[in-house]
C-alpha cells in the first residue's frame, strides 16, 4: 500500500516504521526537528511488540504536504493530536486528485465527525488505539503498553468495507495488533470512559495510572466521571459494550487498569512539556455534550477547566 501519515509523533512514527519495514510505501508529515536523524539512521520501534527498523527507501519525511510530489496514495491516517484535526483536513483537502480513504486514529471523540463533514461517508474511517507509544529519542519509538489491539471501521456502522479490513491486516501483519470491526463509534466510546477516568485526574495531580487505582479519593473521582461519561454517551445515542457504569468499573479495576499500571498519562506529558493538551476531546467533550443534552457533568466540567488552568499558566508540573 502506498500511505501518507499526517501528522507523525509517537504513534504515527511507529505505524509509519512498521509499514514501512513490512514493505508498504510510506510518507510522514512530520516535525522538522526529527527529520535529520531519521534520514541518517531510519525509523526504529522497540517495545513489547519487538524491534523494528525502516530504512528511508520506503519511508519518506516531509515538513509539509506541499512538498509532495505524488497522490496517488491508497489512504490518509491523521494522527495530530485533536486540537490539530481541521489543519490536516484541510491539508489533506487540498492534495489534488486524492480520493482515497481517511482515517482518523485519533485520540478523544468529535474528529470522525468533521473527516465525515468534509470527504463524506464513504471515504471517512476511524480507529481506536488503546497502546502507548513514546518517542525515546529522534529516530526511536517505543511500544510501552497496550490494552487491546487497533480496532478500525467505518464511520457507517453495520459494515466492514474491504478498505478497513486491507488496512488492518497491513497494520496486524505489520507487527501491530489490529482487526477491522462494524461499530468504530462503540470503541471510541469505550476508550472515552477509559481516557476520561485517568487522563486529566493523572494530568492535573501529576501521576501515573496505577497511583489513581490505588487511593480511594481518587477512585470516588474516577467512579464519577465514568457515571458522568456513561449518561453522556446514552445521551448522544451512543452505546458501550456494558450494560450500565458498574459493569464498565469492574473490567477498568480489574483488567485495564492494571494492565497500564506504570503508564504516565499523555496528558501530563503535554503539561511538561508546555504544550496544549487534547481535554476538549475528552473531559471538555463530555462537558460540551453534557450541556447541549441537559446532562450534569460537575467532575468532568471541574477536571476540564483545572487542565485549561495548567495549560494558561504553563506550570509544569508544579
Amino acid at each position: 500500500m502506498k500511505i501518507l501519515i499526517f501528522g507523525a509523533g509517537a504513534l504515527g512514527q511507529a505505524l509509519g516504521c512498521l509499514l514501512a519495514a513490512n514493505r508498504h510505501s510510506v510518507d510522514l508529515i512530520i516535525r522538522k526537528r526529527f527529520i535529520a536523524a531519521i534520514r541518517a539512521n531510519g525509523l526504529r520501534v522497540t517495545g513489547i511488540f519487538g524491534d523494528h527498523t525502516a530504512n528511508s527507501d520506503r519511508l519518506r519525511l516531509f515538513e509539509e504536504l506541499r512538498e509532495l510530489d505524488r497522490n496517488d496514495y491508497d489512504c490518509a491516517l491523521i494522527t495530530t493530536k485533536s486540537y490539530d484535526t481541521t489543519e490536516a483536513i484541510q491539508a489533506i483537502a487540498g492534495l489534488q486528485s486524492f480520493t482515497g480513504p481517511v482515517v482518523s486514529m485519533q485520540n478523544g471523540c468529535g474528529n470522525i465527525e468533521q473527516v465525515e463533514q468534509r470527504f463524506g461517508p464513504s471515504r471517512t474511517f476511524g480507529a481506536r488505539v488503546i497502546t502507548g507509544f513514546e518517542i525515546r529519542q529522534p529516530g526511536t519509538v517505543d511500544i510501552t503498553v497496550t490494552a487491546d489491539d487497533v480496532h478500525i471501521g467505518s464511520c457507517i456502522r453495520g459494515t466492514i468495507p474491504p478498505f478497513a479490513t486491507r488496512l488492518a491486516e497491513a497494520i496486524n501483519n505489520a507487527g501491530l495488533p489490529c482487526i477491522a470491526v462494524e461499530d468504530i463509534y462503540q470503541d471510541l466510546f469505550a476508550k472515552l470512559l477509559y481516557n476520561c477516568a485517568l487522563n486529566p485526574l493523572g494530568a492535573v495531580l501529576g501521576v501515573h495510572y496505577g497511583a489513581l487505582g490505588d487511593n480511594t479519593e481518587t477512585r470516588k473521582i474516577m467512579n464519577k466521571v465514568i457515571d458522568e461519561t456513561f449518561a453522556v454517551i446514552h445521551g448522544l445515542g451512543g452505546t458501550t459494550p456494558w450494560p450500565d457504569p458498574e459493569s464498565y468499573r469492574q473490567l477498568f479495576y480489574d483488567k485495564l487498569l492494571p494492565m497500564t499500571y506504570d503508564h504516565r498519562p499523555s496528558m501530563l506529558q503535554d503539561l511538561e512539556q508546555g504544550k496544549p493538551t487534547e481535554i476538549e476531546a475528552l473531559a471538555g467533550y463530555v462537558a460540551n455534550q453534557g450541556k447541549k443534552l441537559s446532562i450534569p457533568t460537575p467532575a468532568c466540567s471541574l477536571l476540564a477547566r483545572l487542565v485549561r488552568f495548567r495549560e494558561q499558566t504553563g506550570r509544569k508540573g508544579q
